[in-house]
């Protein structure tokens, strides 16, 4: 017996522990999409997959309702994969340890990936149903959406004959999502020269910190510990000589770093630890209301590695210092939404080299690309560079959608009360589909899901159950 098997939906529960056990982060989702393409050749279902592991799968319409007009049913395979340090699962092979947690389905250690299994483990349950009236299907399961939308961006998109499109990645109950930011992401490259220094080798770690999703929580306030790093070199450098020797921090671009960390060598290791506490006391008064748990560690610690030059430390401390993070603009038209920002969320470094891994998102391209040539006149005034990837388009509000509009009234017939239409400062593949489908009517939503992208992330049973209900009365009214 399963783990989830008493909860309803069934069938839903039934198929997101199907998923849960088959892991699936970005770039290892290939076992899941393969689970996808065995699961239309079962049903009998016309399934397409192609080397990305996107999958197309198209069912015919119920009895009655041929002439309904076609509908794509559309999420992604991949999940974020962050566990905390005592986890021994590893994500790209183990299965997700699933907990039921009261009014919440949870995993135990590690992110649930609610975020976007439940919408395939819901698509595979319409499609699974003898019983679901509904139209002509398209359901669309896409590859690598958290590191990109690599798989969107390359789905080929010529047989798709939908004209509507409702995408189940959106994480609040209640909130038809309608537009979209548009996002990139950009690598900063230092060069680094390494040179011996004698003295005391230290470990300096920033932990304890909320950390969360790089678009939807990025106004909460939230600290990011690349950017706590940088602070503390600075502050220790200040107080003493040191040379840094290597730094890591954060697991995802999207993802606001929850912990970094960095070795340095010095000759004075009371004065930095003293800094270090100083600058522990300083933060958790700076962040008490958003992120009170905040932790400046330093240890004694071993590394063979030859510690980088004077010039190379300064550089890299001014680009952690110095670099452009969280809010850069609010929407002066939406009250309360994040126009433009960008994230830290990966740092790194090997012996040549410095690298920090920044996403930019906005709702205004030209916005978006402002930001991107700040990080990169900064990179190249350190003597640095940039790399630019995953660029995608903001989706745009659709002042006239029959599918809003439908989807609003058999909301108001089950709840009693009308939806709230938002924007979203997170990137939907909504914005990428209706771009190679102009015609495309979408809209998104989805059960309540809250934090995402860390472990404490948790999926509301009884929401999911009416996010349910909702999808399956819009498939029976789409044309009505």
């Amino acid at each position: 017996m399963g783990v989830l098997t008493k909860l309803e939906p069934a069938s839903v529960f039934h198929y997101f522990e199907e998923i849960c056990s088959i892991p699936h982060t970005s770039h290892h989702e290939k076992a899941l999409s393969d689970y996808c393409v065995q699961f239309a050749k079962a049903h009998g279902l016309a399934c397409r997959q192609d080397e990305m592991g996107n999958v197309l799968i198209k069912a015919p319409a119920t009895p009655g309702y041929e002439n309904q007009p076609a509908l794509i049913l559309q999420g992604h395979l991949d999940m974020v994969g962050d566990k905390t340090a005592a986890c021994p699962l590893d994500l790209e092979k183990d299965a997700i340890q699933l907990v039921v947690d009261g009014d919440y389905v949870r995993a135990e250690g590690t992110t649930l990936g609610g975020d976007d299994g439940i919408a395939v483990a819901m698509a595979l349950a319409v499609l699974d149903a003898d019983d679901i009236p509904h139209g002509p299907l398209e359901c669309v399961f896409t590859a690598d959406e958290e590191v990109g939308m690599i798989g969107a961006r390359a789905l080929d998109a010529s047989d798709l004959k939908a004209k509507y499109l409702i995408n189940i990645d959106s994480e609040e109950e209640g909130v038809l999502t309608v537009s979209c930011a548009g996002a990139c992401h950009m690598a900063c490259t230092l060069p680094v020269t390494r040179v011996p220094f004698d003295g005391q080798t230290l470990r300096v770690r920033i932990s304890g910190l909320a950390g969360g999703h790089s678009g939807e929580e990025i106004h909460k306030g939230r600290a990011n510990a690349n950017l706590l790093l940088g602070r503390a070199l600075d502050e220790m450098s200040r107080a003493g000589a040191l040379r840094l020797i290597r730094v890591s921090g954060g697991a995802k671009d999207n993802a606001i770093p929850r912990e970094a960390e960095a070795v340095v060598r010095t000759g004075d290791a009371a004065a930095l630890r003293r800094a270090a506490e100083a600058l522990a006391a300083a933060l958790r008064a700076e962040y008490h209301a958003a992120d009170g748990h905040i932790t400046v560690t330093v240890t004694e610690t071993d590394d063979g590695l030859t510690p980088m030059d004077a010039a190379s430390t300064e550089r890299a401390i001014t680009l952690l210092l110095c670099a452009p993070n969280g809010v850069v603009e609010m929407n002066m038209d939406v009250p309360g939404l994040v126009q433009t920002s960008l994230n830290l969320g990966r740092l790194t470094s090997d012996e040549a080299s410095l690298r920090a891994s920044f996403m930019i998102r906005s709702s205004i391209n030209s916005q978006k690309n402002a930001v991107a040539s700040r990080l990169a006149r900064l990179a190249e005034a350190l003597g640095g560079q940039t790399e630019l990837d995953s660029d995608y388009s903001a989706w745009p509000y659709r002042p006239e959608s029959p599918l809003r509009d439908r989807v609003a009234e058999v909301f108001y017939e089950q709840y009693g009360e009308k939806p709230r239409i938002a924007a979203l400062h997170a990137g939907l593949e909504c914005g990428i589909l209706s771009g190679k489908l102009p015609e495309l009517d979408c809209i998104s939503l989805g059960p309540d899901l809250t934090d995402i992208h860390t472990p404490r992330e948790r999926l509301h049973i009884a929401s999911t159950e009416r996010t349910w209900r909702l999808l399956l009365g819009t498939l029976k009214r789409l044309d009505a």
